[in-house]
C-alpha cells in the first residue's frame, strides 16, 4: 500500500504542481515518475530552515556534508530506470535524506537503500518509517551492493563514482538497468547500463551532472 497523500503548507500550495510543470517541460514524460514526485512531501525531507525552497528545481544541502538532488535529476534517474510495472526491485545507493527512496516507493517498488554515513542513515529511516514508507535500510558500503537480495530489476546511484562498481553491475537482474553518474569528483556522466546477458552488458550515455563523490571500496577512497 502506498503511503497517503501529506498537504503542504499553506503557503507551499501549488508549488508542487508547478514543479511538475516544470519538470515536464525540461523533457520528463513518465507519468508515474511525475505522479510519484506529485505525491511526495520533498519538504519534509529538507532541513527546516530551507523548506520555503524544497518545491523549487535545486538541489539543497542536508546533514553531513551531502544534499538532496533536484527534482529533476531525481525524476530523470528514476526515468531512465525503466522500472516494470509490477512489482519492481531496486537498489538505491545513497540513501541520503531518504526522498529518492521515497519516490521509489511511491511508484509501487520493493526498495532497498544503503546509507554509509549513521548520520543520514538514521535520519532518514525515522522520517521514512514516521511517513509509512516501507522499505529496507542498511548502513554500510554502497559500492559492494547488497548481494543478500539480488538480483535487482534495477540499481540507482545517487553519487558520483570514478567507474561502475563490478559488485553492481553482478547483482543486476538480467534486463535490468543500472543508472549512475560516472567522472571526475566534480562533473559526471549520467550512464544507464543494461545486463543483456549472464556475462554481458550494454551502456547508454546520458546528460552531465554534479553528485557529491561515491565513497568506498569500489568509488572514491574517503580520504581522496
Amino acid at each position: 500500500m502506498n503511503p497517503p497523500l501529506f498537504p503542504d503548507p499553506p503557503k507551499m500550495q501549488g508549488q508542487r504542481q508547478r514543479l511538475l510543470a516544470e519538470l515536464r517541460k525540461e523533457g520528463i514524460t513518465d507519468e508515474r515518475v511525475l505522479e510519484a514526485i506529485g505525491k511526495v512531501p520533498r519538504h519534509l525531507f529538507c532541513d527546516s530552515t530551507l523548506q520555503d525552497m524544497a518545491y523549487k528545481n535545486i538541489a539543497l544541502p542536508i546533514a553531513d556534508g551531502q544534499t538532496i538532488s533536484q527534482p529533476f535529476t531525481v525524476a530523470r534517474q528514476t526515468e531512465l530506470l525503466a522500472l516494470p510495472a509490477r512489482n519492481p526491485r531496486v537498489l538505491e545507493i545513497g540513501t541520503g535524506s531518504g526522498y529518492q527512496a521515497a519516490v521509489l516507493c511511491a511508484i509501487g517498488a520493493a526498495v532497498f537503500s544503503i546509507e554509509r554515513s549513521e548520520q543520514l542513515h538514521r535520519s532518514a529511516k525515522e522520517l521514512l518509517q514516521r511517513l509509512g514508507y516501507r522499505l529496507w535500510l542498511r548502513l554500510g558500503d554502497g559500492t559492494k551492493g547488497w548481494p543478500q537480495y539480488a538480483p535487482y530489476d534495477a540499481i540507482v546511484v545517487t553519487a558520483g563514482a570514478p567507474a561502475v562498481p563490478q559488485s553492481l553491475r553482478m547483482q543486476l537482474e538480467v534486463g535490468g538497468h543500472l543508472v549512475i553518474p560516472v567522472g571526475t569528483q566534480t562533473t559526471q556522466t549520467m550512464l544507464r547500463i543494461t545486463r543483456t546477458g549472464p556475462d554481458s552488458w550494454s551502456e547508454e550515455s546520458h546528460k552531465t551532472f554534479k553528485f557529491v563523490p561515491l565513497i568506498g571500496e569500489e568509488g572514491w577512497n574517503a580520504g581522496a
